[in-house]
């Protein structure tokens, strides 16, 4: 694990994990990191890095959006969402912040990690949406069939879900950079049918984790800086 010194405002460390990190070896730091920041016993954390292949479930997922339950690894997340994925490829932004120093104000903590993922997916020329009532990030896709209504299909790039402890934040956001989209299938991400699973590279674009992470650092302060 490599840490990084942000000099943002408030301070801010950020650490950057090469190879695949443990699920439960994250969890496990998450929640100690969390409860020292709420202490004031140690500074905010970005984590970036990437998992094996699993499953999560968050505190709103259904049993039967789980379609291959033997497939990889299955984890109780105890963050807000649904089922997600998570596996090499994919960028996984883990968020320690504190929440209750910027306001207390969830709804507006969650816009400023869309905003965030929007922002950074910008500097690649893609534009990323939000939409009401679905989750996460999303990036139309005209040159794809739409949709039996009619109304052009669309495809998740990013998740977000969250958990707070002590106003702190954990958990955060995962980014697909170039993972093996088959591997979602063997669930209903997030709980929405109709609509599919990309990447940067499947939108054509040979970004590398090093570029994402560049990205991310750079569009952290105009959206959360003081």
């Amino acid at each position: 694990m490599r840490t990084l010194q942000h000099t943002g405002t408030p301070m801010i460390e950020w650490k950057i994990s090469d190879g695949l990190t443990d699920y439960e070896e994250a969890l496990a730091f998450m929640e100690t990191r969390a409860e020292a920041i709420a202490a004031g016993k140690a500074p905010e954390c970005i984590w970036l890095l990437e998992h094996p292949p699993l499953y999560t479930a968050g505190t709103s997922a259904k049993r039967e959006d789980l379609t291959d339950p033997d497939r990889f690894p299955v984890f109780e997340a105890r963050r807000g969402g649904q089922y997600t994925y998570h596996g090499p490829g994919q960028r996984v932004v883990y968020v320690m912040l504190n929440v209750g120093k910027r306001g207390h104000d969830v709804r507006r903590f969650v816009q400023q990690l869309e905003e965030w993922v929007i922002a950074t997916l910008d500097e690649f020329n893609i534009r990323g949406e939000i939409r009401e009532g679905r989750v996460g990030v999303w990036v139309t896709r005209p040159e794809k069939p739409p949709l039996p209504d009619g109304s052009p299909r669309e495809d998740k790039i990013a998740a977000i879900g969250i958990r707070l402890r002590k106003w702190v934040s954990f958990h955060g956001i995962s980014i697909n950079v170039d993972p093996d989209l088959s591997h979602f299938s063997g669930i209903v991400p997030c709980g929405i049918t109709g609509h599919g699973v990309t990447s940067l590279v499947d939108l054509g674009l040979p970004v590398s984790m090093s570029d994402l992470d560049t990205a991310l650092q750079r569009r952290f302060d105009p959206v959360f800086g003081d």
